[in-house]
């Protein structure tokens, strides 16, 4: 794990010199003493600030603010914004661009403002981002903001000075990212991948395309623009061609800066691994029959599981539990290239045509593989349950081990359901029989626990050979994902609590209850349904009763979209505070250290905690440390479920190109003062319908009750009604869909929930609607995802 550097160090009281009130004036002080006086407060001192420190009155002001003149005519001090300083320093507040990352991923800003031939080459100074800082407050490369900035003071270092941003002041858009279209008479049109700018192209002229082709990803550096026509930009990078669905994901890969390609020195790293071998520290646990169950397209095989009925008198009905993860940590040492680039990376991203891993594949897909037959290095854990499916007690053990059998979800499920395969049946009753006994008891204790129980269809984009979109699945969710999950979820336990009793640092899986402001706004929802939110302490039994009430209704769906959106984000930070939604006190990610940097960080923790090898967590590794790199992973797993969520609706997008004029069933998703967000049942793919578009009167905006409401007939589209829209427009390139509704709005107030309706229907496709432009208001937001994966495991 990369060494950081150390946080800067909090900033001291400034000096001042103070006089009691009633004593006499100081004499004014000489040039000598401005200087030094200017050069202690770091540039937060002005005129009044230095006059009030040496008690100067009011008829020296005038002589003090003469020498403080000569001073900055001599060149001694100099005046930025108000603020005096020494020149050739930096003030403490700065105007800074954001140039560069480092080595270590971390973000590098210098001076806006900076005289190179009177003091040399700007200073780099090192940008601190906020454990919980939001998105909008992340800058990004290109950016301008102010920081507050503090002087780190180690002698020897390049970058002496640390940042934290105040205000991002602009985000870079003199560069922006789209798709080359060319123009018979030379140059070209950028059609912008943002959603916010659809339709407003910009024109590149001949002699300014860097050669770039019709279907070109390309960035375009905007010129000043003029008063009429398009604005103008020059191409001054080609990252792609996009002439098929399946280079799609690189609009997000490069939109949002994903790391996709491994530096040499990772590459020759990984390809040097030779696989493990027994050896001191490490178990023998070859003969133990133990099996991966995945999707059946999984590529990295990195957990493995096994049950057998205790045998200990004193636990009757118990069983013993064990699951056993690739030992990634045995091949990607900290410090390493391997370790630096997978920090960076922070995890790993999931396309439907292609995946950007944290590893090379030399780790992920074959040393770190649990093939079957075939001898790998694990980290295992080994839980003891009672019958009442609470854990008892739990060792963890490295070991060299060997899989049974690579099974599928369905596979596993159809032996148990009675139907097995040349695979299954001769492990049915001695493997797969007894993982389903002790998941039996699991459920039990999970039902005691009573976490957070949404209901949510989970969808895969099916892909043909050319890349095209070929369909949109739901994925079923059988007992043997469930069975994978709780095993999953009682590992990821028994890896803090191990942590914690050594008191090592470690990175815990976190996640907070919901913010007052978003539990007010979904009773004010749930009041729309006649139903009520008590008030009182938050658990996700109250949710969960909510939830139970509206089984099998037309509003089920929403109402579980709903009450995720009011959910906190789960977060990695290296303070624990508990995870809400699973309703447990310690948690942490053990479970793919493939393709999760904090699941890494925990391997390595309960290395050092066996004393099982010198791979472990570093011991110069602190809280605070770890408190970085739980920063910089956590924003690295939101990049990751933006850039897919976005690929998601670019790929539909593409899909429903050619049905324009089709009409089909949805439910009302989002109300804002600009329209309605309508999800289409069939694809779960999320549309716009515009406020000016809806009906033939005029239709007020109720934000209380969310809906819209015609000024006339009282007709009323309210969040959750089901409705029936037509496909007006679709944007590939942006992601985009506009409706035009077809159904007639309710009347009345609250809504009773109702059995649910018919399915989807569909019209003929008629003539494109004229493109119309999403108004600039935001949408609300969606939900939070964790993240469908190619492994088939929640990332909760």
């Amino acid at each position: 794990m990369a060494k950081k550097s150390a946080k800067p160090p909090a900033s001291k009281p400034h000096k001042k010199l103070r006089v009691k009130a009633g004593a006499p004036a100081l004499a004014l002080p000489s040039k000598e003493e401005l200087l030094a006086y200017v050069k202690a407060q770091h540039g937060e001192t002005g005129t009044r600030e230095i006059a009030r420190a040496f008690g100067a009155k009011n008829a020296d002001r005038s002589q003090l603010r003469k020498m403080l003149r000569e001073l900055q005519d001599e060149g001694a001090i100099e005046k930025k914004r108000g603020a005096l300083h020494h020149p050739g320093t930096l003030p403490s507040v700065v105007l800074a661009d954001v140039t560069e990352r480092d080595s270590d991923g971390e973000l590098i800003a210098r001076p806006t403002e900076w005289d190179e031939d009177e003091h040399g080459p700007s200073p780099k100074i090192r940008i601190s981002v906020p454990r919980r800082a939001k998105p909008v407050e992340i800058p990004g490369i290109g950016d301008r903001a102010l920081l507050r900035v503090e002087e780190a003071g180690e002698e020897g270092e390049t970058i002496r000075h640390h940042g934290r941003v105040i205000k991002i002041i602009d985000k870079g858009r003199q560069r922006m990212l789209g798709v080359f279209r060319a123009l018979p008479g030379g140059g070209g049109r950028l059609i912008p991948v943002d959603k916010k700018r659809l339709g407003k192209e910009i024109a590149v002229p001949p002699g300014a395309t860097l050669e770039a082709v019709e279907g070109d990803l390309v960035a375009v550096e905007l010129s000043r623009p003029g008063r009429f026509g398009l604005p103008q930009g020059k191409v001054v990078e080609r990252l792609g061609s996009l002439s098929s669905e399946r280079a799609i994901s690189l609009i997000a890969i490069h939109a949002h800066n994903i790391p996709n390609v491994f530096p040499r020195e990772a590459l020759a790293e990984a390809e040097a691994a030779k696989p493990a071998v027994l050896a001191a520290g490490r178990e023998d646990w070859r003969d133990l029959p133990l099996v991966t169950i995945d999707p059946p397209d999984a590529k990295d095989h990195d957990d493995a599981v096994h049950a057998a009925p205790d045998t200990d008198p004193a636990n009757p009905g118990g069983f013993v539990i064990t699951v056993a993860i690739a030992d990634v940590a045995h091949y990607v040492r900290p410090n390493s290239a391997l370790d630096r680039e997978a920090l960076n990376r922070g995890n790993s991203v999931y396309f439907p045509d292609r995946v950007v891993p944290m590893l090379p594949e030399r780790i992920s897909n074959d040393l770190c593989s649990l093939r079957p037959g075939e001898a790998r290095a694990a980290l295992a854990v080994r839980m003891v349950i009672g019958a009442d499916g609470r854990k008892r007690r739990h060792t963890f053990h490295r070991i060299l081990m060997r899989s049974a059998a690579r099974l599928a979800y369905a596979q596993a499920q159809a032996a148990i359901d009675g139907y097995p395969d040349d695979t299954t049946g001769p492990l049915l009753d001695s493997v797969l029989k007894p993982l389903y006994a002790a998941y039996e008891l699991l459920k039990k204790e999970r039902d005691e626990r009573q976490p957070l129980d949404l209901d949510l269809p989970e969808r895969k984009i099916v892909l043909k050979p050319d890349g095209t979109v070929d369909r949109v699945l739901v994925a079923e969710r059988r007992d043997a994902n469930r069975l994978i999950e709780e095993y999953m979820i009682l590992a990821n336990v028994a890896a803090a609590e191990t942590l914690e009793k050594a008191k090592l640092p470690l990175i815990y899986r976190v996640h907070d209850e919901p913010g007052p402001e978003k539990v007010e706004a979904l009773r004010e929802f749930l009041k729309t349904l006649d139903m009520s939110l008590p008030q009182g302490a938050l658990r996700p039994a109250l949710f969960n009763r909510i939830l139970a009430q509206l089984k099998g209704h037309d509003m089920e769906r929403l109402v579980n979209e709903i009450v995720l959106r009011t959910q906190s984000q789960a977060e990695y930070t290296a303070e624990n505070y508990g995870h809400f939604g699973l309703n447990l006190r310690r948690y942490a990610h053990f479970t793919s250290p493939i393709r999760r940097y904090a699941d890494l960080v925990v391997h390595r923790g309960l290395i050092r905690a066996l004393d099982a090898g010198d791979d472990g967590l570093p011991g110069s590794t602190d809280v605070a440390m770890l408190s970085e790199v739980a920063a910089r992973i956590s924003a690295a797993e939101r990049r990751a479920m933006v850039a897919e969520r976005e690929t998601n609706d670019r790929l539909i997008a593409h899909f429903l190109a050619d049905r324009i004029g089709a009409s089909f069933e949805g439910h009302i998703s989002g109300v804002i003062s600009a329209g309605l967000f309508v999800k289409l049942d069939e694809t779960g793919a999320d549309g716009f319908v515009p406020a000016r578009t809806i009906g033939q009167e005029y239709f007020r905006f109720e934000e209380a009750g969310h809906a819209f409401i015609g000024n006339d007939s009282g007709a009323t589209y309210r969040l959750g009604d089901a409705v029936t829209v037509k496909l007006v427009e679709a944007a590939p390139v942006a992601g985009a869909l506009r409706f035009e509704l077809m159904s007639e709005g309710t009347r009345g107030g609250a809504r009773m929930p109702q059995r649910r309706a018919s399915g989807p229907r569909f019209g003929k496709p008629g003539k494109p609607g004229n493109p119309g432009n999403r108004p600039g208001n935001k949408p609300p937001p969606k939900p939070h995802r964790g993240g469908k994966r190619k492994t088939g495991r929640p990332s909760r």
